[in-house]
C-alpha cells in the first residue's frame, strides 16, 4: 500500500512498533476503503505519519531515511488572554465584592488536607531585577502576596533581602539591633545606618536574647552635643525605668493595650531571668489595623519567597534558608527539562520535602505532568508573554499565554484525580489589562505572577525618570543585556548569555503598591460577583468564557465618540 510513499527506516530491536505500525496498516485499509481500493500516497502516508507521531509521543523512537524526526502539530491555534471574555452568570444577593474571598493555596497539598503556605491574593511579584527586591516583597506581603527576591545577583545580597524582610515585621519581633553598656556612640550610629532601626536593645552580652539592661532610641542622644566616645551605658534608658511584660504569658492584644496605656513606641518582653525574648512596636499595630490581609507566618513575620537557578542551588538553597525564605522557585525561561528535575531531587533529599520549591515554566500538560512528577510545590506557566520577553520573536518558542493555561490546568486536574495530590498553577506573562487577571483565574489559575504590573510603582527597585514630562519607571528583562542573568537561559552549554531574549525600557510611573493594587483587586471582585462566584475555585466550576472577534475587541471600549480629554481643560 505504501509503494509510492516515503519508506520508514525503524530499528530491527522495535518490534512492539512492527506489530503496531502494521496492524494499523491493515485499520488503515479499511477506513480508506479496503485493499482492493487504491488510495493516493499522500494520504496514506499522513495517515501513517500521525500513527508514528502517536508512538513518538509515547516515548519510543523511529525515524526516517535521512534521522529526520516526525514532527507534532496542535490542530487548535494558540490563544491569548485578549482573545477571550467572560459572561455573566447568575448573581445572587450574596454575591457583593466584600464577600469575595481571594485567598489561594501556594504550594501543593494532599485531598482532605489544607496546604502549608497560601495566601490572601493571588498575586505573587516577578523574580526579575527591575520587580522584586526587599522593598517590594514588604509592601506586597502587607497587602496579601508574595515576593519571590530575584536571584540573579550574588547569594549574599539575596539572603540579605531575605533578611530584611523577615526581620521587619511586626508583632512579636526578635531584636536584630543590639548593642552592649560599652557601646560607643560612633558605633551606635554606624549600625542605625546598616539596619534603619532606632530603637536598639542594651544587652549584658551584646546578643538578641541577653540580659536586657537598657534601651537606646533616638532621644537618648544629642550628636551635637555628644562626643563619638560616649558608652551608651552613660545615656541609655536603664532597665529600672522601663515598662516591660512577661514573654510566657504577655499576647499581642494584651501588650498592644501596655503600649497604648503607657504612650510608649516599644514594649520589651522579657523571661523570668531578665533575658529579651521579644519587642512589640507601636507602628505595627496601626500597620495591622491598615492591612487586614497582609500574610505573616507563625512568629508575626511577612512571607517572603527567593528565586533559585539550576547551578548553584548547592549553595544558594542553604543561605537563602538560613535567612528565613518561606518558599523557593527555580527561576527558568523554560521548565521541562532535566536540570530543573536534578535541582528539585537535590533540595528535596538534602533539605527535605518540607521545603517549598515551585518550577517552570510549561506550556503544555507533558510540561506540568513532568515537573509534577519530578516534586515541584507549584508550577509556572508561560513561555514569551511577558512584555518585555522576546523569546518567541528570536527563538520561534513558546505559546499564547490563555492556551498554554487552560491545557496546564486541565492536567492539574486529572494529576490531581489520580493522585489526590493538588499542584498550584501559577500564571506568568500576558497580563496586558487588569481583566485579564480574572481571564486567568478562571480559566484554572491558582494565582499570577506579574513583572510589568508591579514595576510601576514605588516599591519597585529600579529608578523614576522623567521624559517628555512624564514620568516613567525604568524596566527590564532578565535575558536583557543589561541584566544578562545567563542561568534563567541555560542549557548547559558556556557560562554566559548567548543573545538576548528580553528588552530594556520604560513603564508609566503608576504610583504606590498600595492603591493600585487596591484597584486591581476590586475589579477582579466585581466580576467575580457577575460571574456569580465568591470564590476562586467556585470562579473556577461557574465561569463561562467566550472567544471573541476583532471587532468585538473594537467595541468593547470607547469608540465612535471623540473624548473630552482630546480638547484639553480651561
Amino acid at each position: 500500500m505504501l509503494e509510492h510513499a516515503p519508506k520508514l527506516d525503524l530499528k530491527a530491536q522495535e518490534s512492539d512498533f512492527l506489530r503496531f505500525f502494521y496492524a494499523a496498516q491493515g485499520l488503515a485499509g479499511i477506513l480508506l476503503g479496503g485493499a482492493g481500493r487504491e488510495t493516493s500516497a499522500l494520504t496514506e502516508f499522513f495517515l501513517y505519519s500521525r500513527i508514528a507521531t502517536i508512538y513518538l509521543k509515547s516515548g519510543k523512537s523511529c525515524q526516517r531515511k535521512g534521522e529526520a524526526t516526525l514532527a507534532f502539530y496542535f490542530k487548535e491555534p494558540s490563544h491569548t488572554f485578549g482573545e477571550y471574555l467572560l459572561v455573566p452568570g447568575y448573581s445572587s444577593d450574596k454575591c457583593i465584592p466584600n464577600n469575595v474571598s481571594l485567598r489561594t493555596p501556594l504550594v501543593k497539598f494532599k485531598k482532605g488536607e489544607e496546604p502549608k503556605l497560601s495566601m490572601n491574593i493571588p498575586m505573587t511579584s516577578a523574580i526579575m531585577q527591575a520587580v522584586s527586591n526587599d522593598t517590594m516583597a514588604i509592601a506586597l506581603a502587607k497587602e496579601g502576596g508574595i515576593s519571590f527576591i530575584y536571584g540573579s545577583q550574588n547569594i549574599e545580597a539575596e539572603a540579605a533581602m531575605v533578611s530584611r524582610v523577615k526581620n521587619y515585621k511586626s508583632g512579636f519581633v526578635s531584636s536584630d539591633s543590639n548593642i552592649k553598656p560599652t557601646t560607643t556612640l560612633g558605633e551606635i550610629l554606624e549600625l542605625l545606618a546598616e539596619t534603619g532601626h532606632s530603637t536598639m536593645a542594651v544587652t549584658e552580652d551584646g546578643t538578641p536574647t541577653g540580659r536586657l539592661l537598657g534601651i537606646v532610641t533616638s532621644r537618648d542622644y544629642r550628636t551635637s552635643r555628644m562626643g563619638p566616645d560616649v558608652q551608651a551605658k552613660t545615656f541609655m534608658t536603664p532597665f529600672e525605668k522601663l515598662v516591660y511584660a512577661d514573654a510566657d504569658t504577655t499576647t499581642l492584644p494584651m501588650a498592644n493595650d501596655l503600649i497604648w496605656e503607657n504612650k510608649l513606641n516599644m514594649l520589651p518582653l522579657i523571661d523570668k531571668n531578665q533575658r529579651l525574648r521579644y519587642m512589640v512596636f507601636r507602628k505595627d499595630y496601626t500597620d495591622n489595623k491598615e492591612h487586614a490581609l497582609e500574610l505573616i507566618d507563625e512568629r508575626k513575620r511577612y512571607i517572603v519567597g527567593a528565586g533559585i537557578n539550576t547551578r548553584d542551588y548547592a549553595e544558594r538553597v542553604p543561605a537563602l534558608l538560613e535567612a528565613g525564605a518561606d518558599v523557593l522557585c527555580i527561576d527558568s525561561s523554560e521548565g521541562f527539562s532535566e536540570w530543573q528535575r536534578i535541582t528539585l531531587q537535590y533540595i528535596h533529599e538534602h533539605f527535605g520535602k518540607e521545603v517549598r520549591v515551585g518550577a517552570g515554566n510549561v506550556v503544555d500538560g507533558e510540561g506540568f505532568r513532568f515537573l509534577a512528577d519530578a516534586g515541584a510545590d507549584f508550577i509556572k506557566v508561560g513561555i514569551g508573554g511577558g512584555s518585555i520577553c522576546i523569546t518567541r520573536e528570536t527563538k520561534g518558542i513558546g505559546r499564547g499565554q490563555a492556551t498554554a493555561l487552560i491545557d496546564v490546568c486541565a492536567e492539574r486536574d486529572r494529576y490531581y484525580e489520580e493522585t489526590g495530590v493538588y499542584i498550584p498553577v501559577c500564571s506568568d506573562g500576558g497580563i496586558v489589562h487588569d481583566y485579564h487577571m480574572t481571564l486567568a483565574l478562571a480559566m484554572g489559575a491558582d494565582f499570577l505572577m506579574l513583572g510589568r504590573y508591579f514595576s510601576r510603582f514605588d516599591e519597585s527597585p529600579t529608578d523614576k525618570v522623567k521624559v517628555n514630562g512624564t514620568y516613567f519607571k525604568e524596566y527590564w528583562g532578565e535575558g536583557s543585556n543589561r541584566a544578562r542573568n545567563w542561568q534563567r537561559y541555560d542549557l548547559g552549554g558556556a557560562r554566559k548569555l548567548s543573545f538576548e531574549e528580553g528588552v530594556d525600557s520604560y513603564v508609566p510611573y503608576a504610583g504606590s503598591l498600595k492603591d493600585n493594587v487596591g484597584i486591581s483587586l476590586a475589579k477582579i471582585r466585581s466580576t467575580m460577583c457577575n460571574c456569580g462566584a465568591l470564590t476562586l475555585p467556585e470562579l473556577r466550576e461557574k465561569a463561562k468564557l467566550t472567544l471573541v472577534s476583532s471587532t468585538s475587541i473594537v467595541e468593547g471600549g470607547s469608540h465612535d465618540v471623540i473624548l473630552k480629554d482630546k480638547f484639553g481643560r480651561a
